[in-house]
């Protein structure tokens, strides 16, 4: 029996998720799989290419795990597009003259710009937005003389090409031929209230008209565009965004049965009018008459292609048509429409539409609540007898998860009180008790609220990253995950299981409770405060690892409004020396081998050539091993405990202070080279940089502090994935926060645009100390801004509107720490008690442990205190060869 072949024509989002789903299935261990992609690279997040102009890398954009491919035997073709399907001997041609025989052919080929018909849209500066290539593209062109961009559509895609501009640090125009922006998605009020806040972002917003003709100079450069109405906006670059159309051009050369306005005829299966051939995505249309746009539908369909395909293959005479009795599911998974929800954010902005978003049926009734002030506007569609029918949420939509699963039930609560706001009769949250088991959660997966259940009670799943292993729920989109912890500690309530969010054992109070009770009480020791408010059992104790660094972080982070000592060894008897772990210890961070590292801080990466010389010196001297950082500074590895004050003493004279590499603090705060320097540039990032990290340098938090400024929107200094990174504006900065990288890589979000130097001081001063307040322990301010409620949106109610009338008291809390700043390092050489544990035994001070052996590397000298471990380890290099063994 010949082994079947699947050939797979495209290879996008829906692509990828079909290949995904036979090898759940078990397909691509016994049939040949073979994609042609057109793209030069594998399938990549279309739904997040904005996020290239924000700091995203195409590899990070990727969907197709490393590995996958030569995992599953699967045959991809990257740059060879397919040109010719011959139906009749069911082989596949593709541009570079393979040919390849099917027995089952998946069209996955998506879509294509649509161009409106304007005079002049092939002049130079013309473009399209759909793929990484056009945003190379635009990017280049950009780089040169452009100033104003013109971006043509006012949906979804047109939005985020209006963003990427805005971005690039164009005056951004949006023409859109319709009454209102989004109007698939949104009604008139919500079209209103996104109009308000994009024109408070400063971008041009033009409805109710079309692109009448793009005027070119001698060279066949866009210069301006006419529009409808008579008026002409000049521009350096247009960028149509006007909509897609499916395509389906291979499907019609090769007979196949077409929509009259596009579109690859399917059935429930996903099976086209040659039942060898299948449809799947934007190419396809669906039974029900429609292309679908959306991404979730095209899922659907590729799960359901998939299962059939899977089946007919199944084990027989190796084609479709002859799969074995029984082999069938008795309910074959089917696609035949779905759920057009979507909940996006565009510049910022909420946008979110669910179910009959328009009040299309029959006797349909509106719930609307409208902030033009806050550019808030929520909508509920509701039916005669109460139930939700569907509904529009505009710069919030906290709520969406809920709502959506909502959809089709009576609520439990009247619907006005789903759309208030907190504080104006609405509840807080709506449970997930009132959610039905047959609710959809993740619409992306199709998973619903009985899964997730199942998922806690039946598979011991006990948090949301172990739900979504299991049932893949909140892995697409995101916008369920809230929704997700709900019911999963919902859940485990039920179950009687009870969640103590206590810090620890020792203290029945969370991170931000205790720092509360230290801040309003003045609690300045680590002892007072286990005695005051620490549980019955513990009182006696001396604490434990979590709680004493935690608290000792906490004094630190509040001594000079308390009026503690602010030092990291200080305190009454050294207490808080005592609470510290290893490295803060002995302000140094503990390598693998037992040495320590030394990091001195240099602000912005800027760095003269006598303090280079210095610790060039230094590491000579002390045989340190020395490498330049990715943030900016140099590293000395290899320095023994007692070695640390004498190497300091000689850095601390030549003017450097400790970088806090050790701590839970401030790190660095990275910079390009400006606008000094670089053409591009259009402030001093370097200077700004400079500003910030000495201003915040020492600041203790619960978890590192990274920053970095851009001096354009080039991102040259990856601001974008920090904690709180700035980029540069031709209007001043823009302040970025909740980046971070490690396991899971998060890209900042904008908080505020177009920011004076005084405004975005002070709006960082207040992020930061309403971080520091309200995060819980090794709470890195990514987790905090998902898991604090309300987001992004709390946050900079918060920290911009001052909506808790909390401005004052953080701005006053960061003085006092820029007031009372010292350098640990030079206060430590400054005191004898503090010098005095800086040995390597204590029952040997300043003796060097004679066991301690040294090797030579790179022409560098390195300590080795392994040995210290046990008798014949092997002294690992740091070239990661094994150089043999050493005994005790």
């Amino acid at each position: 029996m010949t082994t079947p072949t699947i050939v797979l024509i495209g290879h996008g989002m829906v692509g990828q998720r079909f290949l995904e789903a036979l090898a759940a299935r078990g397909a691509t261990g016994t049939a040949r799989v073979v994609v042609l992609c057109e793209e030069p690279r594998p399938a990549y997040d279309r739904v997040r290419l904005t996020s290239y102009f924000s700091g995203a890398t195409p590899a990070e954009l990727s969907l197709t795990d490393e590995g996958f491919m030569d995992e599953h035997g699967i045959e991809l073709h990257v740059g060879d597009p397919a040109t010719a399907v011959d139906r009749e001997r069911r082989t596949v041609t593709s541009r570079s003259g393979r040919t390849f025989a099917y027995d089952a052919l998946v069209m996955a080929t998506g879509s294509f710009p649509f161009v409106p018909p304007v005079p002049g849209k092939d002049s130079t500066g013309c473009f399209v937005y759909r793929t990484i290539e056009d945003l190379l593209a635009i990017e280049e062109y950009a780089k040169g003389a452009a100033r104003t961009g013109v971006v043509v559509g006012g949906g979804l895609l047109g939005l985020e090409a209006a963003g990427a501009l805005r971005g690039l640090g164009l005056a951004t125009h949006i023409v859109e031929f319709n009454e209102r922006l989004m109007s698939l998605q949104v009604d008139a009020g919500g079209g209103s209230a996104l109009r308000r806040t994009l024109e408070e972002m400063k971008l041009n917003v033009h409805t109710g008209v079309a692109g009448e003709q793009i005027v070119a100079d001698e060279n066949g450069a866009v210069t301006a565009m006419t529009l409808s109405d008579g008026s002409q906006i000049p521009a350096d670059m247009v960028i149509f965004s006007a909509g897609v159309r499916p395509r389906d051009q291979l499907a019609r050369d090769s007979g196949l049965d077409v929509g009259e306005r596009g579109g690859v005829v399917i059935d429930e299966r996903c099976r086209t009018s040659d039942r060898q051939v299948y449809a799947i995505g934007e190419c396809a249309k669906a039974v029900d008459g429609i292309v679908y746009g959306l991404v979730a539908p095209g899922y659907d369909m590729a799960e359901s292609a998939a299962e059939a395909i899977a089946q007919q293959l199944a084990p027989g005479d190796g084609s479709p048509e002859a799969a074995p009795a029984g082999t069938a599911a008795e309910a074959p998974r089917t696609f035949t429409g779905a759920d057009t929800s979507t909940k996006l954010k565009l510049l910022g902005v909420d946008v979110a539409s669910f179910g009959d978003a328009h009040g299309t049926a029959e006797g349909a009734l509106d719930v609307i609540y409208s902030d033009s002030r806050a550019g808030v506007y929520k909508k509920l569609v509701v039916a005669p007898d109460g139930a939700l029918l569907g509904g529009v949420l505009v710069g919030d939509a906290e709520a969406y998860g809920t709502l959506r699963a909502l959809t089709g039930s009576v609520p439990p609560v009247p619907p006005e009180s789903l759309v208030l706001p907190a504080g104006a009769g609405a509840p807080s949250a709506l449970g997930p008790a009132a959610l039905p088991d047959d609710a959809v959660v993740c619409n992306c997966h199709h998973v619903d609220k009985g899964t997730v259940r199942a998922a806690v009670n039946q598979h011991d799943c006990t948090d949301v990253p172990s739900v979504k292993k299991c049932t893949k729920a909140g892995t697409g989109c995101g916008s369920c995950v809230k929704v997700l912890g709900q019911i999963v500690d919902a859940e485990l309530e039920a179950n009687g299981v009870t969640v103590d969010k206590g810090l620890c054992g020792c203290f029945a109070y969370t991170r931000a409770e205790l720092y509360e009770i230290v801040r309003t009480l003045q609690v300045t020791t680590f002892a007072g405060l286990l005695d005051s408010h620490g549980r019955e059992e513990a009182r006696k104790s001396d604490g434990c690892e979590v709680c004493k660094p935690t608290v000792a972080s906490i004094i630190a982070s509040l001594a000079p409004s308390i009026g503690a000592d602010g030092h990291i060894l200080g305190g009454p008897g050294g207490e808080q020396a005592a609470l510290q772990d290893t490295n803060d210890h002995f302000l140094a961070n503990l390598q693998r081998n037992g040495s320590y590292s030394v990091v001195p801080r240099v602000p912005g990466g800027e760095i003269t050539p006598e303090k280079l010389i210095v610790i060039g010196q230094v590491a000579r001297d002390f045989g340190l091993y020395t490498k330049i950082t990715g943030g900016q500074r140099i590293d000395m590895f290899g320095a023994r405990v007692d070695q640390l004050p004498g190497i300091w003493a000689r850095l601390v004279d030549a003017g450097f202070e400790s970088g806090h590499a050790y701590g839970k603090a401030l790190r660095t705060v990275k910079s390009c080279v400006g606008s000094t320097w670089c053409r591009y540039g259009v402030q001093d990032s370097v200077r700004m940089a400079i500003d910030l990290e000495l201003r915040y340098r020492g600041l203790r938090s619960p978890h590192k502090l990274k920053s970095a400024v851009s001096g354009c929107a080039r991102e040259c200094a990856e601001a974008m994935g920090k904690d709180f990174g700035v980029i540069a504006t031709s209007s001043g900065w823009n302040l970025y926060v909740g980046g971070n990288g490690g396991a899971t890589p998060r890209h900042a979000d904008l908080l505020a645009q177009d920011l004076s130097d005084a405004e975005l001081v002070r709006l960082t001063d207040r992020f930061l100390m309403f971080y520091i307040r309200t995060a819980d322990r090794l709470e890195r301010t990514s987790a905090w801004i998902e898991r604090i409620e309300g987001g992004l949106d709390h946050v900079r109610d918060v920290v911009v509107h001052d909506s808790l009338g909390l401005c004052d008291e953080l701005e006053a809390l960061m003085a006092d720490h820029v007031a009372h700043y010292r350098d640990e390092w030079a206060a430590t050489l400054a005191d004898p008690e503090k010098l005095a544990r800086f040995v390597s035994f204590v029952n040997a001070p300043g003796v060097p442990d004679p066991s301690v052996q040294f090797v030579s590397e790179r022409e560098q000298i390195k300590p080795d205190l392994t040995l210290l471990s046990g008798p014949d380890i092997p002294v690992r290099t740091a070239d990661r060869k094994l150089e043999g063994t050493a005994s005790r």
